[in-house]
């Protein structure tokens, strides 16, 4: 283990944390390791933006303040160097081997029968496929879609690529993990299948999609971009505080695209396009550019301009569908709802937490004590999912699905605006006034949102 933490370290770059009345912490993580392809586009070393480790962050001296000269060194587990090292050779794990003869076990079979239903429990689904639910996932949708085939995909290099993807997604994230990205992915196969849309998408089209939702948030660290902004980190710098984790998750795909040599068969202009295409749909996941989204959307439908037939405009509604999966979790049935609700917040806690032991200003939605679960979530519902998959509905001409996610979305607002009143009535007979406040609802810094 010491070893293996020695080889990581030689390959640290560097991330510092400022407040007012501190100066700054060094923290050796892995630096920015680039390859630039041929075809002009920069990807990102696998691995080059590890999980914070918050047990590091929590070597303080003893008078609690951060020491000015202290270098303190990321140690990576030995098990995800080794785990990564075999990636980096090209070995697949054998446990899972067994995907690739389709051979799924009974329920998790029968459930794959019904993956475009929007009851789709995936929680349900990752317990079943032994925590590889997004590997299982993308494995079968790229059967049923015919990708393989029209692509001449190998199997077992598919495979690999996919292993990668969901590797380097953090468990120990509770909301930003390789469950929530095969959540996106089978939420966009849902939407790929919508009429309106699917009757102009071609494979290169569908591919594309099921990508950019399987790899949206790969690699993410489970802190926001305002977070690493104000720790200086390198990823921060580098993006020149655009986009930063967006970006980072598109380089970091390329580069795995380009380790696994899935595409490496096809002529040099289409790898180029598709390197290309998916980062302009992870970048329209960043939630800072909703309005520019929602304006552009509005004034297509509005004008009734969007021709289906022209590749930007069907590029533009992949986006939109993309945009849409990734923040559909309060359109589910309530029971999976709210267990995204109380992963997200956990996740945006931690970070909280994080801030206040470093004596960093917390950031909005990110105080355990102020901002509770039913607030957070009635006001992501109200500025943020509400006006984008109302203007869906209007693209899709309220299909059953459609209808189906807007029923859910107006139901558990509800129930969060009951719990929050019970959360009011409570505070107020126990006398503990302040705790949830009424502005609290009306708060939504963009940044925090999931």
């Amino acid at each position: 283990m010491r070893a293996s933490c020695i080889l990581w370290s030689n390959r640290c770059g560097e991330i510092s944390f400022d407040s007012p009345d501190q100066n700054a912490k060094c923290v050796r993580m892995l630096g920015d390791a680039r390859v630039r392809g041929q075809t002009g586009v920069l990807s990102e070393r696998r691995g080059s933006y590890p999980f914070i480790d918050f047990r590091l962050l929590n070597n303080t001296t003893l008078s609690g303040e951060i020491g000015t000269k202290k270098k303190v060194k990321r140690l990576l587990s030995f098990q995800r160097y080794f785990h990564a090292s075999r990636l980096l050779r090209g070995i697949v794990p054998q446990a899972s081997l067994y995907l690739l003869d389709e051979d799924y076990l009974g329920q998790a079979r029968h459930m794959l029968s019904k993956v475009g239903m929007w009851d789709f429990d995936i929680f349900l689904f990752d317990r079943l496929t032994n925590g590889n639910s997004l590997v299982t996932l993308l494995c079968h949708l790229f059967n049923v879609h015919g990708l393989i085939h029209h692509f001449q995909l190998d199997m077992v290099t598919l495979h690999r690529f996919l292993v990668m993807v969901q590797e380097d997604y953090h468990s120990q994230n509770p909301y930003h993990n390789a469950v929530h990205a095969a959540d996106v992915t089978q939420a966009m196969h849902c939407y790929l299948r919508e009429p309106k849309l699917a009757n102009f998408l071609t494979p290169s089209d569908i591919m594309l999609g099921l990508l950019a939702a399987a790899a949206h948030d790969v690699d993410h660290p489970g802190v926001n971009q305002p977070f690493l902004i104000k720790t200086k980190h390198h990823l921060a710098s580098l993006y020149q505080n655009v986009s930063v984790l967006e970006n980072h998750h598109w380089r970091s795909t390329i580069g795995m695209l380009r380790e696994s040599r899935l595409l490496a068969h096809l002529p040099k202009e289409v790898t180029q396009d598709i390197e290309q295409q998916l980062g302009s749909l992870i970048l329209a996941t960043d939630i800072n550019r909703q309005n520019e989204f929602l304006i552009r959307l509005k004034s297509h439908l509005d004008n009734q301009d969007l021709r289906l037939e022209d590749a930007q405009d069907r590029h533009f509604m992949l986006q939109i569908a993309l945009k849409c999966a990734d923040i559909c979790n309060p359109c589910r049935l309530w029971d999976l709802s709210k267990q995204w609700s109380e992963r997200v917040c956990e996740e945006f806690y931690r970070q909280g937490d994080l801030e206040q032991k470093f004596e960093l200003e917390i950031s909005p939605l990110c105080n355990q004590q102020k901002d509770t679960i039913p607030s957070i979530q009635i006001g992501f519902m109200t500025y943020i999912v509400e006006p984008l998959f109302e203007r869906w509905a209007q693209f899709t001409g309220d299909t059953p699905l459609s209808e189906n996610m807007l029923n859910h979305l107006r139901r558990n607002k509800a129930k969060w605006r009951s719990l929050l009143h019970k959360q009011h009535s409570s505070s107020r007979s126990n006398d503990h006034s302040g705790q949830v406040t009424g502005s609290q609802e009306q708060t939504l810094n963009e940044e925090e949102t999931p």
